[in-house]
């Protein structure tokens, strides 16, 4: 330990873990690892953990393996097992080697399970009881172990094999009479999540009972591990934003952990990666406005008034479209709305888009008229309606479509709604002014 890091480390020690965390990435690797060194093992795991996981991993490969061990032994059982997944395979057997036998053995389970389960942000930190002790017994064992629990609030009742079988709160505890048997005070009804089952799915099981925690079981109904509040909004904010890079377009399956990271720490060539394909692929579906416009080349010629109009007009498409597809996406994510339910909400969404189509015609209509006369400005209202509709259909639609192709429905956000309302839009005004202008 440098005298440096010893006079700061004091400083850093009285600082709420996020805010030392903060400090502690500001740093220069050089000058992070001493500082962090000089702190307490359990202060350390409590600021390690609310560092990005990039810096997480430089810190971790700067570190001796036998203060890297101290460390994660301190942590707490979800968040070693996640930086143990991001070590490279030489980093990750020197860590085991020094590492406790049932530490080792308690991450190789958890980093065990798939990507994206519940088993894989589960944390295996809960407390347990046996059906047979007595509350004042059940009171000392919680006393006993809970500077090594996520939560003691909860208290989860176990037979011999660790199957689950009923759950007891502090509170009951606390207020029942000393020699009641925990068997008899546990609730038997315990909402529980499989480890195989998506951690999303398990994430709004634990918002939607209004959980502190949910017990995670395996096949045989053996308590494996809880899923806390706070891993919960983790996967939450993760899926988010995995919608977000979708509904954008900036999405690469597997390299969007890198995005998902970081904005800051994301490179160059992973962001050009991310975001080139549907560029480059929406490029060449906009082709087709440009062959639309190419048709009606002679009629455009003869009312240059409408070229005025057609951004206008298209934008109005893609803006609708999006609209409509956020609502839907948003809805099928959270669980208010199901595949089953596209009729229902193709029919409300005409009656809207209808509405809007004409409170929007009248608004361009009055342009029109000043613009081109009330030939073009009946065109530009017709237009205007029917493109409207058409777009905010699309937008509404195409999330059920890919939902049902097994794609994620997000994918039908933004940039690729827009383009299929550029196309639509563009054959829709230029087809209805050619009807009305040749007459």
């Amino acid at each position: 330990m440098t005298a440096a890091a010893g006079d700061a480390a004091p400083a850093l020690e009285r600082q709420h873990p996020a805010d030392a965390a903060e400090r502690l990435a500001e740093l220069p690797l050089e000058e992070a690892r001493p500082l962090l060194a000089a702190l307490p093992p359990r202060q350390q795991a409590q600021i390690f953990g609310y560092l990005e996981p990039g810096d997480q991993v430089a810190l971790a490969e700067a570190m001796p393996r036998a203060e890297l061990a101290a460390l994660v032994s301190a942590m707490s059982s979800d968040e070693r097992a996640d930086l143990v997944r991001r070590l490279d395979a030489e980093d990750r057997a020197a860590l085991f080697r020094a590492l406790a036998h049932a530490e080792r053995e308690d991450i190789r389970r958890l980093i065990a399970y798939p990507e994206g389960t519940a088993g894989s942000v589960m944390s295996s930190d809960y407390a347990s009881l046996p059906p047979e002790l007595s509350v004042r017994e059940a009171i000392e064992v919680l006393r006993r172990i809970a500077p090594d629990r996520e939560t003691i609030y909860d208290a989860y009742v176990t037979d011999a094999d660790r199957r689950l079988l009923g759950v007891v709160s502090l509170r009951d505890l606390i207020l029942a009479q000393p020699g009641t048997r925990v068997g008899e005070l546990m609730v038997r009804d315990v909402i529980t999540a499989s480890a195989d089952d998506p951690r999303e799915e398990a994430a709004r099981t634990l918002a939607d009972y209004d959980l502190l925690a949910l017990p995670i079981v395996d096949g045989s109904g053996r308590l494996v591990g809880i899923l806390t509040a706070d891993d919960a909004m983790d996967v939450a904010e993760e899926e988010a934003t995995r919608d977000i890079l979708k509904g954008g377009a900036v999405s690469g399956g597997s390299a969007d952990e890198g995005l998902i990271a970081g904005l800051k720490s994301a490179s160059v060539f992973l962001i050009y990666r991310l975001r080139i394909f549907w560029l480059v692929g929406l490029v060449f579906g906009n082709i087709f406005s440009g062959l639309g416009i190419a048709r009606y080349e002679e009629l455009i010629e003869a009312n240059i008034a409408l070229v005025f109009f057609l951004p206008l007009l298209i934008a109005s498409g893609g803006n609708a479209g999006a609209q409509s597809a956020t609502l839907v996406v948003r809805g099928l994510a959270t669980g208010d709305v199901e595949m089953g339910d596209w009729m229902l909400l193709t029919a409300r969404e005409v009656a809207i888009a209808g509405l809007l189509g004409v409170s929007m015609a009248v608004a361009v209509a009055a342009i029109g008229l000043a613009r081109g006369g009330p030939e073009i400005a009946l065109v530009v209202a017709l237009a205007m309606m029917a493109i409207v509709l058409v777009g905010s259909l699309i937008g509404l639609l195409l999330p059920f479509l890919l939902g049902r192709l097994g794609m994620d429905p997000a994918t039908a956000s933004g940039p690729l709604v827009t383009s299929l309302a550029d196309v639509m839009g563009v054959l829709i005004y230029l087809g209805i002014a050619s009807r009305i202008l040749a007459l």
